[in-house]
C-alpha cells in the first residue's frame, strides 16, 4: 500500500501560488536594483545554478569611489568570470557594463597573451595575490596595455579575485615624453656645455690676446698686427714713441704716413704677393721719426693660422737697422776700396814681375860681357906678374867675386819672379826623410867643414802633402841657415823634428848658433834682401821665399830665438 500525500485544497494552492508570485517579484526586483547599481551584490555561479549574494552591509561611499576612479576594478570568479566590473574599465573596453559584467575575462585578452595569463592566474589562486602586465583588446581592436594588481577575497564564503587595473598607456606616454624631455635636456647640456666651453675659450682667447698684447708692449721692437686682408689692426706704443704721438690718423693709413715714398711701390708688391701666397713677409725700408729724419728698418711678419689652417691675422714687427744699415754701406764702400786697391797691387805686382824679369834678362848680357872681358883680359896678361905687381890678380880675382854674386842675385830674383806664379802649385805625398836625406847630400862639404850633427825624427808624420819642389826649398834654407850663422865657439847641433797640431803638420828645425833678438829684428826677418848678420855671406833672399811659400799654400812660420843660444822655425802645412 503507498502512502500520499494528502491533496491540497484550492486555497493552499491558491495561497503558495501567491507566495511564490510574490518571491519572483521579490527577486525580480532585486535583479533590477542589482542591475541598476541601487543595491550591491555578487552573482556567483553554483550547481544549482547562479547565485545573488547581496553585499551586505557596504559602504555606499566606497562604492561610489570604485566606480568613479580612473583604474578599472573587477572581482572575477575561479573560472575567471567577471562577477563585478566598474566604469572605468568598461570604457577602456569600449563595451556598456552589461557587456562585461558576466562575461569571461580571458576573452578580452589576445590570444598570444592567453599562456601568461593561465600561469599568473594560477599563481595568484595560490598564493593569494599577484602582480602582473598585458594588455586588453576593445572592441574597435585597439590594445591597451594594463598592470594588474590582485587580491584572492571570501564573500559570503566564496573566494573571488578583486583585480585592481592600471592603464599603461598612459605611463608609455609618460616614457616617451620623459625621454623627449631627456634627450632635450641633453641637447640642452651639450649646448650649454658649448657655450661654457666657448665662454671659456673666449676667456682664454681674452687671455692669451691680454697676455700677447702685454708681450708685444714689452719688447723692444715696433710690433703690429693686421687681419687676414692686410688691414692693420694694432701698433703698439713703440710706433708712437717712433713716429710722435697719435694724432687720431687711422691704424690702417699709419705706413703710408710715414714710409720714404720711394720705398711705397716695392713694399706694397711684396705685402700683396704674401697676403695671396702666405708667405712670410720681409723688407727693408725706410720710415720717418717724429723729427722728421728717415731710419731704415726691417719689417718682418708671419701669418697666424686656425685650426683648418686659414690665415687669421698677421703678426709683425719693425726693427731699427739704420746703423747696420750703414755700417754695411761704410764695408761695402770699403770692399769697394780694397778691391780697387788689390787691384792695383795686382798691376803693380805683375809691373814688378815685369820689371824683375825684364832686369834679369836686361843684366844678364852686360854681366856675361864684363866676364867675358875679365876672361879676354886675364889671357892678354904675361906672365906671372911681378913681385911688385901682385894688386892686379886679387883686383881682377875681386872682380870675378862681385861678378858671380851678381849673376846669383840675378838668379834670386829670377827664382822669386817664378814663386809669385806658382801659387796654385799642385801638391803631391812627399816622404819626408828622403827628402832632408838629399837635401844632407847636396850640404855635405858644408855639414863636413863644420862638423855639424843633424838629428832627424820625423816617424810621427813620415809623409807631408805638398809641392815637393817647394818642400826642399824650404828645409835647404833653415838647414843651411842654421849651418851658416853657427856660433864660432861651439859644434853646431842640429835638430830636425815633425808632428801633427790640429788641422796641421809642423816641421820643426832648432839649432844652436847665434841665435837673434827678436824685439828688434823680428819685423824684418823674412824681409827681401834682409841681412842680419854682416859677417855670413848671403844675399837675405832665403827667408823670404820659405815664407812666401809657406804663406802661398795657407800654412805659416813662426820663430822662437834666444840671443847666443840658439833659434827654432817652426813651418805649419796645412793638412
Amino acid at each position: 500500500m503507498s502512502s500520499s500525500q494528502p491533496e491540497k485544497s484550492a486555497a493552499e494552492l491558491a495561497r503558495e501560488n501567491e507566495e511564490l508570485r510574490y518571491r519572483l517579484e521579490e527577486a525580480e526586483e532585486l535583479i533590477e536594483a542589482v542591475r541598476t547599481g541601487a543595491v550591491d551584490a555578487l552573482a556567483i555561479q553554483s550547481a544549482d545554478g547562479p547565485r545573488i549574494f547581496t553585499l551586505e552591509g557596504a559602504d555606499h561611499g566606497y562604492r561610489t569611489l570604485i566606480e568613479q576612479m580612473n583604474e578599472g576594478a573587477m572581482l572575477l570568479s575561479e573560472d575567471g568570470t567577471i562577477l563585478y566590473g566598474n566604469v572605468c574599465l568598461a570604457g577602456w573596453l569600449n563595451r556598456s557594463l552589461e557587456e562585461v559584467i558576466g562575461g569571461v575575462f580571458e576573452a578580452f585578452i589576445p590570444l598570444e597573451f592567453h599562456p601568461y595569463w593561465h600561469v599568473l592566474l594560477a599563481r595568484c589562486w595560490a598564493a593569494g595575490k599577484g602582480k602582473g602586465e598585458l594588455p586588453l583588446r576593445a572592441q574597435d581592436g585597439s590594445l591597451r596595455p594594463l598592470s594588474l594588481s590582485m587580491n584572492v577575497l571570501n564573500f559570503h564564503e566564496s573566494p573571488v579575485l578583486a583585480v585592481i587595473a592600471t592603464d599603461l598607456s598612459a605611463q608609455e606616454e609618460i616614457r616617451v615624453i620623459q625621454a623627449q624631455v631627456a634627450e632635450q635636456n641633453a641637447v640642452i647640456a651639450r649646448k650649454n656645455e658649448e657655450l661654457n666651453q666657448q665662454q671659456q675659450a673666449r676667456r682664454a682667447i681674452e687671455r692669451v690676446a691680454a697676455e700677447a698684447s702685454r708681450m708685444l708692449e714689452g719688447i723692444p721692437q715696433i710690433a703690429w698686427t693686421a687681419d687676414a686682408y692686410g688691414v692693420t689692426t694694432y701698433l703698439n706704443h713703440r710706433w708712437f714713441d717712433f713716429t710722435g704721438p697719435d694724432d687720431g690718423t687711422p691704424l690702417h693709413s699709419q705706413w703710408q704716413e710715414h714710409i720714404f715714398p720711394a720705398d711705397m711701390a716695392a713694399n706694397n708688391d711684396r705685402w700683396e704677393q704674401c697676403l695671396r701666397t702666405g708667405e712670410p713677409f720681409e723688407m727693408e725700408y725706410r720710415f720717418r721719426n717724429h723729427a722728421g729724419d728717415y731710419r731704415w728698418m726691417l719689417g718682418r711678419a708671419l701669418p697666424s693660422r686656425n685650426a683648418q689652417g686659414q690665415i687669421v691675422q698677421w703678426i709683425g714687427t719693425f726693427t731699427d737697422i739704420h746703423e747696420h744699415k750703414l755700417a754695411l754701406e761704410r764695408i761695402d764702400q770699403a770692399q769697394r776700396q780694397l778691391q780697387d786697391n788689390n787691384a792695383q797691387l795686382l798691376r803693380a805686382n805683375v809691373d814688378l814681375d815685369n820689371f824683375i824679369y825684364t832686369a834679369s834678362h836686361d843684366l844678364k848680357a852686360p854681366i856675361s860681357n864684363i866676364e867675358g872681358l875679365l876672361h879676354a883680359l886675364l889671357l892678354e896678361l904675361p906672365g906671372p906678374p911681378a913681385a911688385e905687381d901682385q894688386q892686379v890678380p886679387q883686383i881682377l880675382t875681386m872682380m870675378q867675386d862681385s861678378v858671380d854674386r851678381f849673376k846669383r842675385t840675378i838668379e834670386h830674383l829670377t827664382e822669386v819672379t817664378k814663386l809669385q806664379k806658382e801659387h796654385g802649385h799642385s801638391a803631391a805625398t812627399v816622404e819626408l826623410g828622403r827628402l832632408i836625406t838629399e837635401v844632407q847630400l847636396d850640404l855635405t862639404p858644408l855639414l863636413q867643414a863644420t862638423g855639424a850633427t843633424v838629428e832627424t825624427d820625423v816617424e810621427s808624420c813620415p809623409t807631408i802633402s805638398f809641392s815637393e819642389k817647394n818642400l826642399r826649398s824650404i828645409v835647404y834654407n833653415l838647414l843651411s841657415n842654421a849651418l851658416k850663422y853657427r856660433a864660432p865657439e861651439r859644434v853646431p847641433q842640429i835638430s830636425i823634428r815633425c808632428h801633427a797640431a790640429g788641422d796641421y803638420t809642423v816641421l820643426r828645425v832648432q839649432d844652436n848658433g847665434l841665435g837673434l833678438d827678436l824685439a828688434q829684428n823680428g819685423p824684418k826677418l823674412f824681409g827681401m834682401f834682409q841681412r842680419l848678420h854682416d859677417h855670413v855671406e848671403g844675399s837675405g833672399i832665403g827667408l823670404y821665399m820659405v815664407k812666401k811659400i809657406v804663406d802661398n799654400a795657407g800654412g805659416r812660420i813662426e820663430v822662437e830665438s834666444q840671443v847666443g843660444v840658439g833659434s827654432t822655425f817652426s813651418v805649419y802645412f796645412r793638412r
